[in-house]
């Protein structure tokens, strides 16, 4: 029981850092919406931040290769041990890292446009394209902003994994709270130097000659937080005797070389699933708006992720154990339930969220960001690309269910391969629909991989389980969406009902025309679900039942 209650407490913890920590990124964007809008600075800043960005997911981020290797090993070692362990991985790692931020602020140029080639066209050939002297002149500053913002940014290679390895020392001393509640520090480093950029210019500062200072605000308040990520965990690394900042070349000490062996496999793993957020913005790089498209794909995303991110936790984190105790031949009946259940429940979330996002994104986007430099057309913008991101969620979703089925079997090498192929899919998907559908192909494109992913994994399982109810799976999703349109449908009618009856200006009037016709399009959703009689509805129904009636 007292490790079951302890279980319980770190979910607590992890839970409330998480949320504090979404709930401060939305003020983040919101900041950044208002300040820059759609604009050069914040499109730049997409393109600039893909590799920094990618180094501290990969390297600095919970769950990510440094945190799980340091993790592994430091839990089954004595706390004496622990401290030259941390500090000979600090060492060799920081003295790597300290090479690749040379190489990339003397490469800048050369890497961004590798990051982005569409922003590097010649006049002629923006000529031939048939872009306007205006477009263009965006696309050079963009490029320009894109340069110095990288620059600026190039540390955040070593910061990364200074907190990566940090943060997996620090949970593997069993303290839980501050990685979780790290990314809070850097969307607080960016709100206040986006504070200290309106205070110092005011109204100016939507003003196109201050767009390379409001990207270099923006790109050293963003290294600022990735900083500060690594200085708040310092004293309590040294505190609990994790290491401090002494220099140890104990390369071919045991447990560092386990971690190295560890690190590797797991960093290149990771590494390809950010590849195809590069792929997108390669892509994207040649709208002729690359600015204005890039920054609505990151205002959207961020929209679509934070319910995927959230219920994401609560579907995929109890399934895995679950998944990994079934997978004897003689518990596979068992399996195949656990697996409907948690495709079903995934369904049973997403799709009424998806339908609902859809027909209410540009109310949703208008309430989050409409304001100060995000104009209405931003808005508009911002919300067809929402759409575009919303028919995907279930996939998404449902793809990650079906990798923890595989990872449970022990089978990590058919998702890895999956993986690399959706790399070649996605650039192929990207090139056929960004021309005709712009960033919202991009977006669909990787719906589609998702969606091909998803059929392909049910596929596998299907053969080696010796048989998977695909129809009956099928035909039940198919009844929850067909809910979802009805629910979204309701949405829809309310949304125009209350647009004519209070209009549709003013912040006001916008929440409360959201409120009502997402709430009337949830209502009939839960009324359509529960005709069902669906063991996850009945479940999902109870459990909201003993945690909001208990007395």
């Amino acid at each position: 029981m007292s490790k079951a209650r302890s279980l319980a407490g770190i979910a607590g913890i992890v839970a409330i850092a998480t949320l504090l920590s979404k709930v401060f990124g939305l003020f983040r964007q919101q900041a950044i919406a208002a300040a820059f809008g759609t604009g050069p600075v914040f499109g730049a800043f997409n393109f600039a931040y893909v590799i920094p960005g990618f180094l501290l997911i990969l390297l600095g981020g919970i769950n990510g290769p440094f945190h799980s290797a340091i993790v592994s090993v430091l839990s089954k070692r004595k706390q004496e041990e622990v401290a030259p362990i941390v500090e000979g991985i600090t060492t060799l790692v920081v003295s790597i890292l300290l090479l690749v931020t040379v190489g990339l602020i003397a490469f800048a140029e050369p890497m961004m446009s590798l990051v982005a080639p569409g922003l590097f066209l010649s006049a002629a050939d923006a000529a031939r394209e048939g872009m306007s002297p205006e477009t263009y002149a965006t696309l050079q500053q963009t490029r320009d902003i894109a340069i110095q913002q990288f620059k600026i940014m190039a540390p955040m290679a070593v910061l990364a994994g200074l907190v990566g390895i940090g943060f997996g020392a620090l949970n593997a001393a069993n303290q839980y709270w501050l990685p979780s509640i790290s990314p809070l520090f850097s969307s607080v480093t960016v709100l206040l130097g986006l504070g200290g950029l309106a205070w110092y210019l005011g109204d100016r500062i939507t003003d196109p000659q201050y767009a390379m200072l409001g990207g270099a605000v923006l790109a050293w308040s963003t290294l600022a937080g990735a900083m500060l990520q690594w200085l708040v965990q310092l004293p309590a690394q040294w505190k609990s005797g994790l290491g401090t900042l002494r220099p140890r070349f104990n390369f071919n000490d045991p447990a560092v070389r386990e971690v190295i062996h560890v690190m590797g496999p797991a960093t290149f793993s990771s590494g390809m699933m950010q590849i195809n957020v590069w792929t997108d913005l390669f892509f994207a790089s040649f709208i002729p708006n690359a600015a204005a498209a890039v920054s609505a794909m990151g205002y959207a995303g961020l929209l679509a992720l934070t319910p995927l991110g959230i219920l994401s936790n609560v579907i995929l984190v109890p399934l895995l154990p679950v998944f990994s105790r079934l997978t004897a031949p003689q518990d596979w009946p068992d399996l195949k339930l656990r697996i409907r259940q948690g495709l079903i429940t995934t369904a049973l979330t997403m799709l009424p969220i998806s339908a609902l996002m859809i027909v209410l994104a540009v109310p949703i986007s208008r309430v989050v960001y409409e304001r100060y430099a995000f104009r209405p057309e931003d808005s508009l913008l911002t919300a067809t690309v929402l759409m575009a991101y919303s028919v995907g969620m279930f996939v998404y979703l449902g793809r990650d269910v079906l990798v923890r089925v595989f990872y449970a079997l022990e089978d990590s090498l058919t998702p890895f391969r999956i993986s690399i192929a959706n790399i070649f899919l996605n650039a192929l998907l990207d090139f056929l629909l960004v021309r005709p559908y712009g960033a919202v192909g991009l977006v669909l494109a990787t719906v589609g991989v998702n969606l091909i992913s998803m059929l392909i994994m049910l596929a596998i399982l299907h053969r080696r389980l010796q048989g998977l109810p695909l129809r009956q799976w099928g035909g039940l999703t198919a009844l929850l969406a067909l809910g979802s349109g009805l629910a979204g449908g309701v949405a829809w009618a309310v949304l125009q009902g209350c647009e004519e009856w209070l209009g549709n200006q003013g912040f006001g009037v916008l929440l409360v025309n959201l409120c009502l016709a997402g709430g009337a399009g949830l209502l009939v959703f839960g009324w359509f679900a529960t005709r069902l009689r669906l063991p996850e509805v009945d479940a999902f129904v109870s459990r909201l039942s003993q945690r909001f009636l208990r007395r």
